[in-house]
């Protein structure tokens, strides 16, 4: 049984950080999709930048506070991978419905820079608050022994924050030079909805192991008997 929940942890910790790179490369991608969203409508001067970087900046804050709470009720990767989903699914909205909303704030403030704040805050708020809490949920997850919390979580946010480095330059540089930016987000979106259940897959097959162990040891805890 002990060698059974080893080789699990030892499978389950690179999922985990694989989902951590994947979800720092999906925010600072939609972040610099941002831009080239709101600026048909905005422009793109320091102030729409500012207003974007400032709703993600908030975002990710409630996020880590909400994804840490989360994390301290029976946290598992059943759970994790549904924030995945959750994420994925929220994203959707950037794709289908940003011109609409744009428009409709566009014409009710005058002044692009509350303009862009709020049209920021309606796109991209709640997608980022929910991938904000992957990190603290991912390092409840990875954590098995306290004298190394803080190894395990300085090596998490090493993996997250390449994650968005390369995220960033891999957007910029390639991906809205090759396609168009709803087809980008809705490929985050799948990314993320399809590691979501990855996750889930990954804890259900445990489950039936461990639950298929524990009735071997049973039967033979019955047959010594």
């Amino acid at each position: 049984m002990t060698n059974e929940n080893n080789n699990t942890i030892a499978w389950q910790n690179p999922m985990i950080y694989l989902l951590a790179f994947s979800s720092g490369f999906c925010i600072m991608g939609i972040e610099l999709l941002g831009g080239r969203i709101l600026a048909p409508f905005f422009g793109s001067s320091v102030h729409i930048w500012g207003s974007i970087i400032t709703v993600f900046m908030l975002s990710l804050s409630f996020g880590y506070l909400a994804g840490g709470k989360l994390s301290t009720k029976a946290a598992s990767l059943h759970r994790y991978g549904l924030i995945f989903i959750c994420a994925g699914i929220a994203i959707l909205p950037v794709a289908f419905s940003s011109q609409w909303i744009m428009e409709a704030i566009f014409l009710a403030i005058e002044d692009t820079r509350y303009g862009s704040l709020l049209a920021s805050m309606a796109l991209f708020f709640v997608p980022t608050v929910i991938l904000g809490m992957i990190s603290p949920y991912s390092v409840r997850l990875l954590v098995t022994d306290k004298n190394k919390s803080g190894q395990v979580a300085g090596f998490l946010y090493f993996v997250s924050t390449l994650g968005s480095a390369l995220g960033t330059i891999i957007t910029s540089f390639y991906l809205v030079l090759l396609f168009e930016v709803n087809d980008i987000i809705m490929v985050f979106s799948s990314a993320l909805i399809v590691l979501g259940i990855t996750a889930m897959i990954f804890h259900r097959v445990n489950q039936s192991k461990n639950s298929l162990n524990n009735h071997t040891s049973n039967q033979q805890g019955s047959a010594d008997e």
